[in-house]
């Protein structure tokens, strides 16, 4: 395999990579080409937002291609096309045989939530210690127990389900992503657990997934929740701008005496959450982890009320 590497200004980077995809390269990714020095420059904001610019002001371009002749043959191809003035060839060179697999599972290690709680990869034995375990891989869809979010959403269940508050209790995990989340819960004794997601892709995970872990779930799109059905337990990983419009909604759906769980707000956006949740429930801060927090809400009882 050969990659031939590209140095483009960034107006020039997105013809440059549909010119290499339509010369047949195998992948093509850029990267920035003043990462690591003073001129490196932060493309992403806030995670899961839109970037306001696609590229950075020098990148590098980098495409795959089987064999020499081909990569030599797009770097001919390349350089008599009048979009790419200004571009140039930092190099192309082969890239030796790597097991890709191996090296991808090495990304990926058992993750403990508690000592007794774990998410396992298929490919890691289970640990002595771990006495309740999830075994999940990475996929198409978010959540694989390594980013703070879930994990403070996976320790909140954890303190539930040792206390053994979720037993017979009914569960729902909005924006499901790769299960876990309803996963965990059902583990813990929750049934019946409902889990939804706006992407196919992710309610597709979840069933492979919690088939793979022999636990009983429902999961589809947001229609599969009944019109006015309560939960004693309603979960949402996703991030502060959709939870803020998804308030009403999500308030309905806890049932009286349940529980809210929020997850994917940065520390600088409770005062947001807890404005746009205060006609329905008063959220208060529960965990927090690398600057993200954990927020969640008991909706009084009615008995008491």
């Amino acid at each position: 395999m050969y990659a031939l590497n590209l140095l483009c200004p960034q107006e020039r980077v997105d013809i440059v990579s549909e010119a290499l995809e339509a010369l047949d390269a195998l992948s093509v990714s850029v990267e920035d080409a003043d990462a690591l020095t003073d001129a490196e420059q932060a493309l992403f904001g806030e995670p899961g937002m839109e970037p306001a610019r696609q590229a950075w002001n020098r990148s590098v371009v980098q495409a795959l291609f089987p064999t020499q002749a081909q990569a030599q043959e797009a770097q001919q191809l390349l350089a008599v096309q009048d979009f790419f003035q200004d571009c140039q060839v930092q190099s192309l060179q082969e890239v030796p045989e790597q097991d890709w697999v191996s090296l991808t599972q090495a990304q990926f290690a058992a993750v403990p939530i508690t000592d007794s709680f774990w998410i396992v990869p298929s490919w890691h034995a289970v640990p002595e210690q771990a006495s309740l375990s999830i075994e999940l891989d990475p996929g198409m869809a978010f959540g694989t127990g390594t980013h703070p979010t879930t994990r403070m959403c996976l320790r909140w269940l954890a303190r539930q389900g040792q206390a053994q508050a979720l037993q017979e209790r009914s569960v729902l995990d909005y924006g499901c992503g790769s299960g876990i989340l309803a996963i965990a819960a059902a583990k813990f004794g929750a049934t019946p657990v409902d889990a939804v997601d706006i992407d196919q892709a992710a309610v597709t995970t979840t069933c492979a997934n919690a088939e793979k872990n022999h636990v009983a779930l429902r999961s589809g799109l947001p229609e599969l929740i009944a019109p006015g059905s309560q939960y004693h337990v309603v979960l949402a990983n996703i991030l502060a701008n959709p939870l803020q419009v998804l308030a009403p909604l999500l308030c309905r759906h806890v049932a009286p005496g349940g529980h809210l769980v929020l997850a994917g707000i940065l520390e600088r956006q409770a005062e947001l959450l807890k404005t746009a949740y205060a006609p329905w429930l008063a959220l208060e801060v529960s965990d927090c982890e690398d600057g993200w927090i954990l927020m969640t809400a008991r909706k009084p009882d009615d008995s008491t009320s």
